[in-house]
C-alpha cells in the first residue's frame, strides 16, 4: 500500500514526534508531556526535498524512511440492495355492529351528617394593673 519515495534510515528517540515538513524534509519536534514545557523549535534531520501530489498521505515508516499512501476518500462503495416489489392487499371492509344503550346507574343518595356546633367560651380577662402616680414635690 505505501510506497517507499527516499530511503534514509532515521533513528527514532523517545519523547520526539517525527514527519515531513512543508518543504519535504525529515523533521522532529520534542512531544508535550503533562507539566514540562517543550520548546516547539523544528529540528530537521535529514533534507530530503520531496514534492507533494495531492491525495497522498506523506509519512516517517518504521525502517525511517520517507513513504506515501494514497488517502481514502469517502471510503468503500457499497453494493446496492435490490428493492422488494411490494404487494398491496386489499383491506376487508368491516360490517358495523349495532351498540346496545348503556345502563344508567341508579344515583346512591348521600346521608348527611349535622355536625354539632361547638361553643366558643370566652377567656376571662385578667384585671388591669392600676398604675401608680408619681408625686411631685
Amino acid at each position: 500500500m505505501a510506497q517507499v519515495l527516499v530511503k534514509c534510515g532515521v533513528k527514532r528517540e523517545k519523547g520526539y514526534l517525527y514527519f515531513i515538513d512543508k518543504k519535504g524534509n525529515v523533521a522532529r519536534v520534542q512531544m508535550a508531556r503533562a507539566g514540562v514545557r517543550t520548546s516547539k523549535r523544528q529540528e530537521v534531520i535529514v533534507k530530503c526535498g520531496v514534492r507533494r501530489e495531492d491525495g497522498y498521505l506523506y509519512f516517517l515508516d518504521k525502517k525511517g524512511n520517507v513513504a506515501r499512501a494514497k488517502m481514502a476518500r469517502g471510503g468503500q462503495k457499497r453494493k446496492k440492495k435490490a428493492k422488494k416489489k411490494v404487494v398491496k392487499k386489499k383491506a376487508k371492509k368491516k360490517v358495523a355492529k349495532k351498540k346496545k344503550p348503556a345502563k344508567k346507574k341508579k344515583a346512591k343518595k348521600k346521608k348527611t351528617v349535622k355536625k354539632k356546633a361547638k361553643k366558643k367560651v370566652a377567656k376571662k380577662k385578667k384585671p388591669a394593673k392600676k398604675k401608680k402616680a408619681k408625686r411631685r414635690r
